[in-house]
């Protein structure tokens, strides 16, 4: 079955979130997620991983992940698995625990501001599920986070950073730091509370709930690079789905769209006042068509051929080499992906 391919790279930072089989509980009391966490512990250890923030809820989790080695699949297969044995084993169960495959959102740590609203959007989790009286508790008060280890140093186990977020937010690991990241926090606790919509307080949020990278565009034309190497030794692409992939086919189409431009001494600019029957736009959608996955319907856009209903057979006369094409394939005909 057709799946997300995942990119591992050293360095790299994941939000990570797993849901419960059919949305099932996954931590049934605090024993569970006592479990849990040395369990966390134990995978840090194996493989090297920081975690800058966590949260567990009733039916799910979440995690700022970081992987100094490119092995976030290799030890996600260890975590889950294990923590699956053990909860099984202590209630007596057999089965999936989890849901299909986990979430994992690159994010952008070249910029602050990516990595702050990831680690906010973490720890806000259970005022947002309003897990505590928003108006009279504070966050702090919910014990199955990082958040109240941030202000707790000798409590905190060797896994967890938290020099990365403070200082993503302009702040340091030291009393003062702690009180500014407390008001900040507690303000977007307010700003939940009396909230129609808790959910949407941040307009970045839905874009951590639904995408695949959360980070600039430079940031992800380094991943869609990376996905080259993913797709090419892991397996045919046929393997692979979702909007990662789609992306990566519509960048590799942009680089040879680009190359055969030049090789017919064309400007992009240029295409919109051409005829959608030209010989330079049937050859381009041609190679287009034969070296890349893209859809028809992104070529016709590109090459601004409207609807084209008359589509496949413009690029048919390029397989035909009819004379008034002869001279745009031989200029693009050695082009290939790479170019």
């Amino acid at each position: 079955m057709p799946r997300k391919p995942r990119i591992e790279y050293e360095g790299a930072i994941y939000h990570v979130m797993s849901r419960g089989n059919r949305g099932d509980a996954i931590f049934l009391d605090d024993k569970d997620r006592e479990v849990f966490l040395d369990t966390l512990d134990e995978a840090c250890g194996r493989c090297g991983w920081r975690i800058h923030a966590f949260v567990l809820m009733g039916n799910h989790y979440h995690l700022l992940l970081e992987t100094p080695e490119a092995n976030l699949v290799a030890g996600m297969k260890w975590l889950q698995g294990t923590y699956t044995q053990r909860f099984n084993s202590r209630h007596k169960l057999w089965g999936h625990l989890l849901q299909g495959r986990y979430k994992a959102l690159l994010v952008d740590d070249s910029a602050g501001e990516y990595f702050s609203t990831v680690g906010s959007y973490i720890h806000l989790n259970p005022a947002r599920a309003k897990l505590f009286d928003l108006s009279q508790e504070k966050l702090s008060d919910y014990r199955w986070s990082s958040y109240p280890l941030y202000f707790r140093p000798s409590k905190r186990p060797a896994w967890l950073s938290v020099d990365r977020l403070l200082g993503a937010m302009g702040l340091k690991d030291d009393r003062s730091g702690h009180a500014l990241f407390r008001n900040v926090m507690q303000k977007r606790v307010l700003e939940i509370a009396y909230s129609e919509h808790p959910g949407e307080v941040d307009a970045e949020w839905s874009k951590i709930r639904r995408g695949w990278y959360y980070g600039a565009e430079n940031f992800r034309k380094d991943l869609l690079e990376k996905l080259d190497a993913v797709i090419g030794v892991r397996g045919k692409r046929e393997s692979f789905n979702g909007e990662q992939l789609r992306s990566h086919d519509e960048h590799a189409a942009e680089k040879l769209l680009i190359a055969g431009l030049d090789a017919l001494r064309v400007h992009r600019a240029e295409l919109s006042g051409m005829t959608k029957s030209c010989p330079e736009k049937c050859c381009l959608a041609w190679l287009l068509r034969k070296q890349t996955c893209v859809t028809n319907e992104w070529i016709k856009h590109q090459l601004c051929m409207g609807k084209a209903t008359n589509f496949s057979a413009l690029v048919k006369r390029v397989e035909n080499e009819e004379s008034v094409m002869v001279s745009c394939i031989k200029k693009i005909r050695s082009i290939k992906k790479s170019d």
